[in-house]
């Protein structure tokens, strides 16, 4: 098991470092003056070069190549061009909304996905299947804003309108202030995100459960007399959770880099919408910062993917 982890830690770093690497070639390597976009067009040559020194672009790109990963190596991300703000402060107070909402998105998607899939492959080519699956198909299809924006149509202004208040108009409260308000924030988030990202699982799940079913392991069970919900939870859908874990791993990490349609739709400032607003302002050091952790989350997120691996098969130690 440390071999495993010392292995993977190893591999992600290089991951991050190349990420880091293409992020300083694409903002800074190519032929074009940052200190001038930067400065505005209506700026004086000496502001321009005020900035360029400024921000170690007058240094020769080896030099600036090697201040930079320096720098990501420390924590140190720079400072917003926009509010002077270190990238680690604004980082550090989106990310706990992220967090959140990937969190509790997460938990849903997992039920609803993994369930129905089980339930489908229970009863395969019945009504029920067919129920599922032409809901899976349908929710697959839905672009996530769209399916936001029915949310926020349906369950909070249709809602206002008859009387029932219960979705608030988007914003975010921390947990530690209100448990209560916290959840009913991000209620409508976390269903939007589930119903889109679940109906994955549902297919992955059902796909996986239904080769289980057909393994010599499964009929040897049920020749035993096992009843069939053991069967079906303790020897199929444990042999079926390779491929989920796997998708899981990644769909969360992309999420805890930032959702950003998500948190655009709802009005959520969590670091997706942080990252559009920096795009839009061309703040270089925030879509740098925030394209690094978002590396790292993804990185981190496969690593846990790794070792539950490693527990669910032993075998995985051995490669």
């Amino acid at each position: 098991m440390i071999a495993l982890l010392a292995r993977r830690v190893a591999w992600g770093l290089v991951v991050i470092w190349m990420v880091a690497s293409l992020v300083f070639l694409t903002y800074f390597a190519v032929p074009r003056d940052v200190a001038r976009l930067l400065a505005g067009r209506q700026a004086s040559e000496q502001t321009v070069a005020a900035v360029r020194v400024r921000l170690g672009l007058d240094q020769p790109l080896p030099v600036q190549y090697g201040r930079f990963l320096w720098r990501v190596a420390r924590g140190d991300l720079g400072e917003s061009f926009v509010s002077q703000e270190p990238v680690t402060a604004v980082i550090a107070r989106d990310l706990p909304v992220t967090v959140s909402l990937a969190a509790g998105a997460a938990v849903l998607w997992l039920l609803l996905g993994v369930g129905a899939g089980v339930a489908a492959a229970s009863r395969p080519r019945s009504r029920l299947d067919r129920g599922i699956g032409l809901i899976t198909v349908f929710f697959y299809s839905m672009p996530p804003f769209l399916v936001g924006q029915l949310l926020l149509y349906v369950g909070f202004f249709e809602l206002h309108r008859a009387g029932f208040e219960f979705f608030p108009p988007g914003s975010y409260v921390p947990f530690s202030e209100s448990p209560l308000q916290w959840a009913r924030f991000l209620a409508l988030p976390w269903l939007a995100l589930a119903l889109v990202t679940g109906a994955a699982y549902v297919r992955l799940t059902r796909g996986a459960m239904l080769d289980a079913l057909g393994e010599d392991y499964v009929r040897t069970a049920r020749a035993k007399g096992l009843g069939e919900g053991r069967v079906l939870i303790h020897h199929a859908l444990r042999a079926s959770l390779a491929p989920v874990i796997t998708q899981f791993g990644i769909d969360l990490g992309t999420l805890l880099g930032g959702g950003i349609v998500t948190e655009v739709v709802f009005g959520l400032p969590g670091l997706g919408r942080e990252v559009v607003q920096a795009v839009v302002k061309q703040d270089l050091p925030v879509i740098i910062g925030i394209t690094i952790v978002a590396a790292a989350m993804v990185v981190l997120a496969s690593l846990v993917v790794d070792l539950l691996h490693a527990v669910i098969d032993p075998r995985v130690l051995g490669r």
